[in-house]
């Protein structure tokens, strides 16, 4: 394939990301920056480059003179591919390292991204993006882009309309639903042997030595050091005494309550239990003897400002709910329960993981194991928890479509967005569902991030309100989980 081809084949691509609104102003000076953001399903064609007549190539974003491309990409295609970024240098720079070119002259570092993957997500930057397959294989791929153009010339690209391209107004994401596999952890409440998860620490020091302990990330969220003294319980950690399984490697925790009490919360504030000297060490196993314990002087009790997001899977007399259906796809409902499976024996849990967007448009997954009010909660078989009405003003706000594109979204549309995530100072494990709705459907876009959001609130596009069930907030535990 000769030169002329490979320009044949921007031109093509150029036009088609033109058509898919990657501008929405004249970029006239140097240093502008715009959005792009489109879906759209790309063909691969022999590879343009030097020395690769033998591949497949898929432009997603093509070479632009003096332009800068950032963002992410989600991919999905039809066979294994690689993802290929190119940074256009002067010849006199290469000094060795793999480079790329059609016509000699014109060259550009090439970082290759060998994921050995039919579908991913990743953030780029670069002058130009690409599909690329080592074999001679025709492949087709779908591809989603959120990110943005910066001008570093005086080049005038003209104005394009603004149109949502998305094929039967709907859109298919890779991985809308992921399996989580989660640590379990065995307590006791009043006696009895109960299973939880930790998910989430108001402090950052017990965050990461949870995670190093359990080898699974503890999020940390100090929003939660401030949530209101009636919405969480207490969970009472060992720092000394019996050796066990307990967090701090003593004896197993003891938690204040199970979903059966009324008074239960997903949220408990750490308070550590060490033996004095001479005065024991024997098992407690309930709130009650172990604050008759430290009434005799037997224990010391240290209340801490840590608060822990430790959602119950298995207590007395109950469980989560487990999906009758294991298998995953795109249409993966919200309303069969959260639970894929639960092992005592390998301690673990594993929930259904959501595929949403961050604030800033980074893919983020979220499990749910509890809300409110009752409605809701029956209808996605997760546990009714009142006390989460409190924690309002605690939560991140997590924006649900009614209309629109359809997709994976808990109303059968687009995936939702998240107005904070982990490392975030706002992140929050508990959300408040806020729905968003398209005043004319036809408008509809794919909204991926918050300021996409607010652009069409600007507009009059969207209508944003909160969701009101039962005249109640919808409030749910549905912590951000690194899978």
């Amino acid at each position: 394939m000769n030169r002329l081809l490979f320009l044949a084949i921007i031109v093509l691509v150029g036009g088609l990301v033109a058509s898919l609104s990657l501008f929405n102003d004249q970029l006239a000076n140097a240093g502008s920056t715009k959005k792009i953001q489109f879906t759209q399903t790309v063909t691969s064609t022999q590879d343009p480059g030097i020395g690769h007549n033998n591949e497949q190539m898929a432009i997603v974003l093509p070479p632009n003179s003096g332009s800068i491309y950032h963002g992410s990409i989600t991919y999905s295609s039809s066979q294994p591919v690689q993802v290929v970024v190119l940074h256009q240098i002067n010849k006199d720079d290469s000094k060795g390292q793999p480079t790329w070119t059609v016509d000699g002259n014109t060259l550009y570092a090439i970082t290759t991204i060998d994921s050995n993957s039919s579908g991913g997500s990743l953030d780029f930057t670069g002058s130009a993006i690409g599909l690329h397959s080592t074999n001679s294989s025709q492949f087709a791929a779908t591809v989603s882009v959120d990110g943005w153009i910066r001008v570093t010339t005086p080049i005038v690209t003209q104005p394009a309309t603004i149109v949502s391209s998305i094929e039967n107004s709907t859109i298919k994401i890779p991985k809308s639903t992921i399996l989580v596999q989660i640590p379990m952890h065995e307590g006791m409440v009043n006696g009895k042997t109960v299973y939880y998860i930790i998910t989430d620490s108001s402090n950052n020091l017990v965050a990461s030595t949870i995670s190093d302990k359990q080898n699974w990330t503890v999020q940390v969220s100090p929003v939660l050091a401030h949530v209101p003294v009636t919405s969480y319980g207490n969970i009472f950690i060992f720092t000394n005494g019996i050796t066990g399984n307990g967090t701090r490697g003593y004896q197993d925790d003891v938690l204040s309550f199970t979903p059966t009490d009324k008074q239960y919360s997903p949220l408990n504030k750490v308070i550590e239990v060490s033996w004095n000297v001479g005065r024991g060490p024997f098992i407690l196993n309930s709130t009650k003897t172990i604050l008759d314990a430290n009434m005799t002087g037997k224990v010391k009790l240290t209340v801490t400002d840590t608060i822990l997001n430790t959602p119950e899977v298995i207590w007395d007399g109950g469980a989560l709910d487990v999906r009758a259906s294991k298998v995953l796809s795109d249409k993966t409902s919200y309303l069969d329960g959260q639970v894929l499976g639960v092992s005592v024996d390998n301690m673990t849990a594993t929930f259904l993981g959501h595929r949403g967007w961050g604030p800033d448009g980074k893919t983020v997954y979220y499990i749910i194991t509890a809300g409110t009010p009752q409605g809701p909660a029956q209808t996605m078989k997760i546990l009714d928890v009142p006390s989460l009405s409190l924690l309002g003003m605690s939560a991140r706000d997590v924006y649900h479509f009614t209309n629109g594109l359809q997709g994976a979204g808990p109303f059968g549309y687009q995936e939702g967005i998240s107005s904070a995530q982990p490392g975030d100072s706002a992140y929050s494990p508990i959300c408040k569902i806020s729905i968003i709705n398209w005043n004319d459907p036809k408008n509809a876009k794919v909204l991926e991030n918050k300021n996409d959001i607010d652009y069409e609130k600007s507009t009059g596009d969207i209508t944003i309100q909160e969701a009101i069930a039962l005249d109640k907030n919808y409030i749910l535990d549905c912590p951000i989980v690194n899978p």
